[in-house]
């Protein structure tokens, strides 16, 4: 399937225009989220129609709580992200190619079917990073949309704004992975930026998507217990547990009025290549739930506790 968002380049390089990494893809490569290829100057989807998971989850799972709770969904996922996480949970498809998994042979319409026959009334695109295949999700979202069921985007954000706007008509609720409010640990943890992540947050809400946010609190090396010990100058941190950058963070959400959407922080268990950061001690989710309180933040809650 031909990408929607690229550039061709003199040189027979593409450069994608999906995210804001910009691959410029040299031809038979792929991208950073390795589903995009330049085959002849074309990019190319490796992963449209073809996911490597399914399953029928509660809509809590995503995590939802304010979005029609007591429901389920059906949850589909296609290799790829465009994220490389330390501490990614599915490492196994997020950071895989297409050719790399058993995938299924599935069209957009072929998903809808499968919604309505198990009596599904939303589908939740999910697992890895649903914004590497959009053009996949964008056709099968606006065919949900017409049989009338939801659309739910669990993401990380990390998409520039053409692509997003088309998505967004087809868009009912999203869960947006907000995995630190540092751009020093999105570069060094996460492989990305934090403003990109923020737009997309805020045309989220100003296209009247319903957002729910997710921080997955990470201890940092040089903490203990949720206490912060002294620092020196070449200690390197690579959790996110800074007390008063969470309070920032909180500060922005109430700021940019999202006061009343749920804020979910989630515990960290080891993972992927992080296996030696031990778990989030619960204190500090607790301590995190206080500050988002204190900043006005009226529906926190804690999660993998």
């Amino acid at each position: 399937m031909e990408c929607k968002y690229y550039h061709q380049q003199d040189n027979g390089q593409v450069e994608c225009m999906l995210c804001p990494h910009h691959c410029r893809i040299a031809n038979g490569k792929t991208g950073i989220c390795r589903s995009r290829r330049n085959r002849d100057g074309v990019l190319v989807s490796e992963a449209y129609g073809r996911p490597c998971a399914l399953a029928i989850d509660p809509i809590e799972k995503k995590p939802l709580y304010h979005f029609h709770p007591g429901t389920q969904c059906l949850s589909i996922a296609c290799t790829g992200c465009n994220f490389r996480c330390l501490n990614c949970q599915n490492h196994d498809i997020s950071q895989a190619a297409p050719s790399m998994t058993e995938t299924y042979e599935l069209s957009p319409s072929q998903v809808v079917e499968l919604c309505l026959k198990h009596h599904c009334p939303g589908i939740a695109y999910t697992y890895t990073e649903p914004l590497t295949y959009i053009e996949y999700i964008t056709d099968t979202a606006r065919l949900a949309h017409d049989a009338g069921l939801w659309n739910i985007l669990v993401t990380a954000g990390y998409v520039c704004r053409d692509p997003l706007n088309d998505l967004l008509p087809f868009l009912d609720a999203a869960n947006v992975d907000l995995k630190a409010f540092s751009d020093d640990f999105y570069r060094n943890v996460c492989g990305g930026r934090l403003q990109p992540v923020l737009d997309t947050i805020l045309a989220m809400r100003d296209a009247g998507v319903w957002i729910e946010l997710t921080n997955l609190v990470i201890p940092s090396m040089n903490r203990r217990d949720g206490i912060q010990e002294d620092r020196t100058a070449s200690a390197t941190a690579t959790g996110n547990d800074d007390m008063e950058t969470i309070r920032l963070m909180c500060r922005w959400i109430a700021d940019n009025g999202l006061a009343d959407n749920p804020l979910h922080f989630s515990r960290f268990f080891p993972r992927f290549k992080m296996r030696n950061t031990p778990p989030t001690p619960v204190s500090t989710l607790q301590r995190a739930k206080q500050i988002a309180h204190e900043e006005g933040l009226r529906n926190v809650y804690l999660g993998n506790v």
